[in-house]
């Protein structure tokens, strides 16, 4: 199928957009630890990360109601914009040793990473037929451009900093603010499509929330996408602190953490092209073994010393991503464009709540008992998706025989 100028500009532009807001994203969050840690005190460390997760459901929610009412241009744009008031407010905190304004920057930043979340069905929109998968996949594999990107940027700007008088961390929000920035330039180039012929308010009328949790689809998508943000966040938040305690050094810890990396965005293509030539549903059972798999691997590892926590993190990568690509396809098929839209943003605000609780959880179960207590908890959840596969599957041989 031929692609139109609008159809390569916008997808371009969805591709650049996300790349920035990654690297603003890993930029802030690599920074955010380490100058939180230095003002509140180490057992705080965490905290500005948690508060970029809260960002990122927040802005899901919030930008999903302006898409439907003035079009995913538009709620690309309001959101980039917020994460570029959210990167000078952080670089504005750090300078002035603001810990508070500090959390505020990271929560508008998550704000801005929401809008990128959404950026994939934005996309989708642009294609027909059996290309939704692959294009979905191709901006989630933005992320690894952004995600590997920043931080070989933290060192030079932060000599740019000092420069001028500032310090080494500042050049990381001087870097996250200057990336959201540019993500609101390539929003804008973004062709402009109309919203949804049917307007509806996020929180109003149009098909209830209730009603579109009903459809067997969408419960899969939902259940699956959550389950696999909370598995992957619980399990791989745990992994340096565990590493550390273990006597593991800063050399092996980057590689794992590396490893997970790859195993999230390297391969989205090809999870988009297995979900465009075997469904979602195929895929998201794929993603339920490779989670399952990777808890095992990270439970084994644990218990025997078996040096399977590399294994482990690549797995847990991989098996979110089938998640979240599989289940993003069943998000954008077989729905009314205004369904859809506000079904997506109901399951990406939905998975990432589910990661703030699983951010601040992790590590106190990890305190409590280590992965042999982490492991079983985070890989017990895989059964959600499975019994929501089989009851989807129910009735689909349930109408197929009502209609014979």
């Amino acid at each position: 199928m031929k692609t139109s100028v609008d159809q390569r500009r916008s997808f371009a532009a969805l591709f650049t957009g996300a790349v920035l807001v990654s690297a603003a994203m890993t930029a802030g969050s690599v920074a955010a630890t380490l100058v939180f840690a230095d003002l509140v005190g180490p057992a705080w460390g965490g905290v500005p990360n948690a508060a970029a997760v809260a960002g990122t459901a927040v802005g899901a929610l919030l930008l999903t109601g302006l898409a439907t009412r003035r079009g995913r241009r538009f709620g690309l744009i309001s959101g980039y914009a917020t994460g570029a008031v959210g990167g000078l407010t952080a670089l504005a905190s750090v300078v002035a040793n603001l810990p508070v304004a500090l959390l505020l920057g990271m929560f508008l930043l998550g704000i801005g990473n929401g809008g990128m979340q959404l950026s994939r069905y934005a996309a989708a929109e642009w294609f027909s037929g059996g290309r939704k998968g692959f294009v979905m996949g191709a901006i989630v594999w933005a992320g690894t451009i952004g995600a590997v990107g920043a931080p070989l940027l933290l060192e030079p700007m932060g000599k740019v900093a000092m420069s001028v008088g500032g310090r080494m961390l500042d050049g990381a929000y001087a870097l996250a603010a200057v990336a959201m920035v540019a993500s609101v330039l390539a929003a804008a180039v973004v062709a402009r499509r109309p919203p949804p012929a049917e307007r509806i308010a996020f929180f109003g009328s149009g098909e209830p929330i209730r009603a579109l949790l009903r459809r067997p689809d969408i419960r899969v998508a939902a259940g699956s996408m959550v389950v696999a943000q909370l598995v992957m966040v619980a399990i791989m938040t745990a992994a340096p602190v565990d590493m550390h305690e273990h006597g593991h050094g800063l050399a092996a810890v980057g590689m794992v953490l590396s490893l997970h990396t790859l195993g999230m965005f390297a391969l989205a293509p090809i999870s988009g092209w297995l979900t465009d030539r075997f469904g979602g549903r195929r895929v998201i059972a794929g993603s339920v073994v490779t989670l399952a798999a990777s808890a095992l691997f990270v439970l084994s590892s644990s218990a025997y010393g078996w040096p399977g926590l590399p294994i482990a993190l690549f797995l847990l990568g991989y098996g979110w991503n089938l998640a979240v690509v599989g289940g993003s396809g069943l998000l954008v098929r077989e729905l009314p464009e205004a369904a859809q839209t506000r079904a997506q943003g109901l399951v990406e605000a939905t998975s990432w709540g589910a990661a703030t609780v699983a951010t601040i959880a992790s590590t106190a179960a990890l305190s409590a008992g280590g992965y042999l207590l982490l492991a079983p908890l985070a890989g017990v959840f895989v059964v959600i998706p499975v019994v929501l596969l089989v009851s989807a599957g129910r009735k689909v041989v349930q109408l197929t025989e009502s209609e014979r």
